[in-house]
C-alpha cells in the first residue's frame, strides 16, 4: 500500500509539472505570437501611404518625400544569390564529404569542433574578416558586391553545413545496406540513395541560413560602408548597399518621415524574405515527394 500510495503521490506531482510547463509554454507562444503581431501592426500602419511605385523605383534621397529602394532592392537581390551560389554547393559538398568519406580521427574531430564553434561567431567578426581579407587583400580595397557575398557566405557557410550533417545523419542505415547489397559503390549510394533522401530536411537549414544573410546589418556595414547609391549593381564588381543597412540609416534620422519610409522598407523586407521562404519550401517539398516514391 505505501509503496502504491508513493507511486500515485509520484505520477500525480509529474502531471502538475508537465501541466505546469505546458501553461508557461502556451503562454510564452501566446504572449511572443501577440507582441511580433502587434509590431507587425505598427510597422504596416506607419508605411501606410508611403508604399507606393515611386518609392520602389526611386534612388535614395535627403528628402523623405523623393527617397527610394530601387538601389537596396537591387543589391540585396545580388547578395541572396551570389551567396546562395557560392555557400550551397560548397556547404553540401563538406557535409557529405565529413559524413560519408572523412576518416573518423582527430582531425576530422577538430574540424567538426571548429565548424561547430564559427556557428556561434559574431557577425560583425565576420564583417571584418571580410574587409581584411576580401576587401584590402584579394579585391584590392574595392568595395563590391562579390565582396559582401563571400563575407555573408563565411557567416553562413557553418549553418548550412550543420543542417545538411544532420539530415544525411537522418537517412536510415537500413537504405544504405541496401544499396550496398546490389552492388552500388560509395558514391553511387550518396548520390542515389542519400542525397534524394536528405535534400527535404537540407533544405530546412539552407532556409535559415539565407534568411539570415537577407537580414544581416553588421557584416555589410563593415564590408560595403555605403548607405546613398544613385544607382543599380550591373556586375558582381560594382558597389552595393542592402535593405537592412538602409533601413537602420532611416530609422537613425530625427525627422519623422524617415520612420515612416523606414517601415515601407522593412515591409518590403518581409515580403522578400516570405518569398525567398516560400519557394525553398516548394522546393523541399517537391523533392520530398520525389524521395517518398
Amino acid at each position: 500500500m505505501a509503496l502504491q500510495s508513493q507511486s500515485s503521490a509520484r505520477k500525480t506531482y509529474r502531471l502538475a509539472r508537465d501541466n505546469v510547463f505546458a501553461a508557461l509554454f502556451a503562454s510564452s507562444v501566446i504572449a511572443g505570437v501577440l507582441v511580433l503581431a502587434w509590431l507587425l501592426i505598427e510597422v504596416f500602419i506607419d508605411s501606410f501611404g508611403w508604399l507606393d511605385w515611386q518609392f520602389l523605383s526611386s534612388y535614395s534621397s535627403r528628402h523623405p518625400d523623393q527617397a527610394g529602394v530601387l538601389a537596396p532592392i537591387a543589391g540585396t537581390f545580388w547578395v541572396i544569390i551570389l551567396t546562395a551560389v557560392m555557400t550551397v554547393p560548397v556547404g553540401i559538398a563538406t557535409a557529405i564529404y565529413l559524413e560519408e568519406f572523412a576518416p573518423a580521427n582527430r582531425v576530422t574531430r577538430l574540424i567538426q569542433l571548429n565548424i561547430s564553434n564559427l556557428a556561434g561567431v559574431p557577425s560583425v567578426v565576420y564583417g571584418l574578416l571580410g574587409l581584411a581579407i576580401f576587401v584590402q587583400y584579394l579585391f584590392d580595397g574595392q568595395r563590391s558586391l562579390l565582396a559582401g557575398a563571400l563575407t555573408l557566405s563565411l557567416l553562413v557557410m557553418p549553418i548550412v553545413i550543420i543542417a545538411s550533417q544532420e539530415a544525411i545523419r537522418a537517412v536510415p542505415p537500413s537504405y544504405r545496406d541496401a544499396a550496398y547489397a546490389m552492388g552500388a559503390t560509395r558514391w553511387q549510394v550518396v548520390k542515389m540513395v542519400v542525397l534524394p533522401q536528405a535534400i527535404p530536411s537540407m533544405m530546412s537549414g539552407i532556409i535559415l541560413a539565407m534568411s539570415r544573410a537577407i537580414g544581416e546589418t553588421a557584416p555589410i556595414l563593415v564590408v560595403s560602408s555605403l548607405v546613398f547609391i544613385t544607382y543599380v549593381p550591373t556586375t558582381p564588381f560594382d558597389r552595393f548597399t542592402v535593405l537592412p543597412l538602409q533601413i537602420v540609416t532611416w530609422v537613425s534620422q530625427p525627422q519623422d518621415d524617415f520612420r515612416h519610409i523606414a517601415a515601407a522598407a522593412i515591409v518590403i523586407l518581409l515580403v522578400m524574405l516570405l518569398t525567398m521562404n516560400a519557394a525553398a519550401i516548394y522546393i523541399r517539398a517537391k523533392f520530398q515527394r520525389r524521395a517518398e516514391y
